[in-house]
């Protein structure tokens, strides 16, 4: 008899643990329809920043490195982009600072996050990043003198930085970056699909071809 019990709980309990797994995954679903529904949590996390109206059915995830020429150089076309598309498109950005360093420039721009000041503060280290990271070069010295431009409180980022909750936030995104198979950034995905050969009009296509299947005429 104990035995019976014993299983009649252990099956009781994979049975919730089934029911409530299912569900979550059907909420995720439900919000981020366009995404497989085992992978949905490896494009989006709770935590990732955003940008665009919630109501959009175009989702363009951003693999990307503060101190990444390419990524600054993309920035002002994938906002070229949601402005002709206005409310139909929202851009989410993951880390992906691959080189030694890089993820100091991450822990800052999460550090500014803190003082709600995430955009403002990514918009002056991509225009300034000739100055403190010209072609790998980082001079992180340089970009203290810079990133007051913002309107941040530099020595609270100092302090900010350290903080565990960030070093999460970038160990989470780098296993990501693995699971995803991301090797370089910028690293797009639009819906759930890769951007297979990297470009600016390939890019463009690509979310074109979403909004499409998205917005029919």
């Amino acid at each position: 008899m104990k035995y019976v019990l014993v299983g009649l709980s252990c099956a009781v309990l994979g049975l919730l643990f089934f029911f409530a797994s299912t569900y979550y995954k059907g909420q995720q679903v439900e919000k981020y329809g366009f995404m497989a529904e085992k992978n949905a949590e490896l494009f989006v996390r709770d935590y990732s920043p955003t940008l665009g109206s919630d109501d959009a059915k175009v989702y363009i995830v951003e693999f990307m490195d503060p101190a990444c020429e390419t990524c600054a150089a993309f920035e002002p076309f994938i906002k070229k982009i949601m402005a002709a598309n206005p409310g139909k498109i929202k851009l989410v950005l993951r880390y992906a600072p691959f080189h030694d360093g890089a993820d100091n420039f991450v822990k800052i721009l999460e550090a500014a996050r803190m003082q709600g000041k995430y955009w403002e503060t990514l918009d002056v280290m991509f225009k300034s990043q000739g100055v403190w990271a010209n072609h790998g070069q980082y001079q992180p010295e340089k970009l203290w003198d810079i990133i007051p431009r913002a309107g941040v409180n530099v020595e609270q980022i100092r302090k900010d930085m350290h903080s565990p909750a960030i070093a999460k936030i970038i160990e989470q995104d780098m296993a990501d970056v693995k699971a995803l198979n991301v090797q370089k950034t910028p690293g797009y995905f639009v819906n759930g699909k890769p951007l297979q050969t990297f470009g600016y009009e390939q890019l463009h296509q690509l979310i074109k071809s979403e909004l499409d299947r998205q917005y029919p005429q």
